[in-house]
């Protein structure tokens, strides 16, 4: 087998899954113009608004993780962008611009709506087939039974980020675990296991993204 790197991203609250996708209601975008992918302007494609903030954004993080962290550091700025990004979705207006600004964003120039439009285009670009090399990114997010997110939200994060949302019941960490590392291990052709161990008692949502780089 070819060596294939792999990197997986996650950062939770969450407990006991039963991978059963919330039911979708249409492909509703309500507050961010639906835009499918495939339809980029092949000039200026929406990606461009977001590559320099995701780079800046990347030479801080470094920065920061190079001053308190001996040794090599591997991380992917795509990854822990995107997943912010499609986390301010789901965030009351301060957050989301907290969200959004953090990450190096200007909203008075860029507004939020072509910022995700950005990074829907980004992802679509990412996933194109290429002879050279297989890469494969996924964003989905695991959340506890007692949540009802709104359904503009998990039209949003579907249409734009590709993400689905599950259901899940924390009350058993063990099989939540079982649940998302077998889910993980299907969406990186078995290259990633055991990768989440246990979680807290008062863990609500587990928000997963995975890069399957070959």
């Amino acid at each position: 087998m070819e060596p294939a790197w792999l990197w997986l991203l996650g950062a939770g609250i969450l407990a006991s899954v039963y991978c059963q996708p919330f039911p979708a209601h249409g492909d509703k975008s309500v507050g961010v113009s639906q835009t499918h992918s495939g339809q980029f302007s092949e000039s200026a494609p929406a990606y461009h608004k977001v590559t320099p903030a995701i780079t800046d954004f990347a030479l801080r993080l470094y920065k920061q993780l190079a001053a308190e962290t001996p040794g090599n550091i591997l991380f992917s700025p795509v990854s822990i962008s995107t997943t912010l990004a499609l986390l301010s979705l789901g965030a009351r207006a301060d957050t989301s611009t907290q969200i959004l600004e953090g990450l190096g964003f200007n909203l008075t120039e860029t507004p939020q709506a072509d910022i995700h439009r950005g990074f829907q285009s980004l992802i679509h670009t990412l996933d194109l087939p290429s002879p050279k090399l297989e890469l494969k990114v996924g964003n989905s997010l695991f959340l506890d039974k007692q949540l009802k997110p709104r359904q503009q939200f998990l039209d949003n994060i579907r249409e734009l980020y590709g993400a689905f949302a599950f259901s899940a019941n924390f009350t058993d960490s063990a099989t939540t675990g079982r649940r998302i590392n077998e889910y993980v291990r299907k969406q990186t052709y078995g290259q990633v296991a055991d990768c989440l161990q246990e979680f807290t008692e008062d863990t609500l949502m587990v928000l997963l993204n995975f890069i399957f780089f070959k």
